[in-house]
């Protein structure tokens, strides 16, 4: 018996519908995490924040990042965006601020190749005596891993995609959160402009500088060199 047409075409419909569903519902769990913060956080706390945007590959990918400096900007909060390539001298310009008590919570925000060089950011800042509050990886393009501390590392990426998951490291401290958004809709040149993802990173930012009375995990001045990641000769974004 030959299956109707109608039929037929009303499954197909009810499929593409459930998979769209099935998206909303993921970037909705990514939205409304329960660490959202519920009230915007203090102006005495936000004037020693700093919160830095690393772009990937070519600065042309990452322009979600922008406008997400744009709205943090909009809340006082302080903000750089550059591209990746420059975490080492921006670890420097954060640990002198730190040292001269300019700064007290620093915030690193990544994207693609910008994501993947976070735990050398983190790295650098830790060796020198530098907390990181919270760091976010927006779809990592390489097996990354965190040797070193940050109290908390949140890494969004697409599992059926470029982007990787997040290894612990011997010596890593701290809180890690790899959150899969595969099915969701996002791809890896479009995640970081999501506007559900953005909020998501938005508010944790916010909660993080809530918490910032709260000490980050330093790892010891001296002590073993974490291991290299593979920012530095990322060739895509």
């Amino acid at each position: 018996m030959r299956p109707n047409g109608r039929h037929t075409a009303g499954a197909s419909q009810l499929s593409v519908l459930r998979a769209w569903a099935m998206g909303l519902l993921l970037l909705s769990a990514v939205a409304m995490s329960p660490t959202t913060a519920k009230a915007a956080p203090s102006q005495a706390a936000v004037a020693t924040t700093h919160v830095y945007l690393l772009r990937g590959v070519l600065n042309i990918f990452s322009l979600g990042l922008d406008t997400m400096g744009a709205r943090l900007q909009a809340q006082g909060i302080p903000v750089t965006v550059a591209n990746f390539v420059s975490w080492s001298s921006l670890a420097d310009e954060a640990a002198a601020a730190y040292k001269a008590g300019r700064l007290k919570t620093i915030v690193l925000v990544g994207h693609s190749s910008g994501a993947t060089a976070l735990p050398d950011m983190i790295a650098k800042l830790n060796r020198l005596g530098v907390p990181v509050k919270l760091a976010v990886g927006l779809d990592s393009v390489f097996k990354t891993r965190l040797s070193t501390g940050a109290e908390r590392y949140i890494n969004i990426y697409i599992g059926d995609g470029p982007g990787e998951p997040v290894k612990r490291a011997d010596g890593f401290r701290g809180k890690l959160d790899n959150v899969d958004v595969r099915g969701s809709g996002v791809g890896h040149i479009s995640i970081d402009k999501n506007e559900a993802i953005q909020r998501r990173v938005i508010a944790e930012i916010d909660a993080a500088i809530m918490r910032s009375r709260a000490p980050a995990p330093v790892a010891e001045s001296g002590g073993p060199r974490p291991a290299r990641s593979a920012a530095a000769t990322a060739p895509r974004n």
